[in-house]
Order: structure tokens, then sequence, then C-alpha cells
């Protein structure tokens, strides 16, 4: 199978030089018609002229087709950064109101499997350091 694809592969590789060369026609004396690459010894041959590849879309894409693919993906990605934007500001905004309850309220409780349980002072400390160094990171 690998064969069959290397050889096909190989001759549709080939196919634009073989095209590309002068062909030529000739009857011989039994009155056989011959076409060939090169043209017979001490006969007359004529030159076959092949018709030229058919004109439609081009294959390459235009000039116009190429702004507006990159404009349209400019667009894309203008949005894309406008929501991330957005989500980081959002983020940003949670996380200082959450810092600043946590600084200002050293009675905090959380819920914790269905019951309240009061925030103790060395984990509220290190959700001040968490939230500071998320802030730091992330929101200017």
């Amino acid at each position: 199978m690998r064969m069959y694809f290397l050889t096909a592969s190989l001759l549709i590789g080939l196919s634009p030089w073989c095209m590309a060369g002068q062909v030529y026609k000739w009857v011989d004396g039994q009155g056989v018609t011959h076409f060939d690459a090169q043209p017979p010894q001490g006969q007359p041959a004529t030159t076959v002229v092949t018709p030229a590849p058919p004109v439609g879309k081009p294959s390459a894409p235009t000039h116009s087709n190429v702004v507006g693919d990159q404009q349209a993906i400019d667009k894309t990605v203008r949005t894309q950064v406008a929501e991330q934007q957005a989500q980081l500001k959002v983020f940003c905004e949670q996380a200082r109101t959450n810092l600043a309850q946590l600084q200002n309220n050293p009675r905090l409780r959380e819920e914790v499997d269905g019951e309240m349980r009061r925030l103790t002072e060395q984990t509220r400390q290190e959700r001040i350091t968490e939230a500071q160094k998320q802030i730091a990171e992330n929101c200017q």
C-alpha cells in the first residue's frame, strides 16, 4: 500500500515536467501516426500544440482576501483581549474586596461541610498573604 502511494506521489510530482516539453507528431511509412518528445530522424514532423491549463479561480489568495481575513482575525483577537481584560478587572475588584474583609475583620467565619466555623488567626494571615500575592501578580 505504501508503495502505491509513493508511486502515485512521484508520478503526480513529476507530471508538470512531463507536460512542459514539446510533442512531435508524424506518420511513418505504414501510415501509423506516432507521437513522441523527439522528432524522428529524416522524416518531417509537426509540433503538437498542447492546450493551456484552464483558467479558473486563482489558487493563491488575492490581496483583498488576505487583508479581509487578517482584519477578521484582528477583530476576533481584540474581542478576546477585551473579554480577558474585563474578567481580570472583575477578579481584581473581588480580590481587593476580599483582602479588605480579611484585614478589617479579625472574626471571620466560613462555611465548612454545612457548618459555620471561625477562621483562626493563622489561617486569616495566610489568606491575607495569598490575596496580596494574587493582587500583586495580576492587578496593576
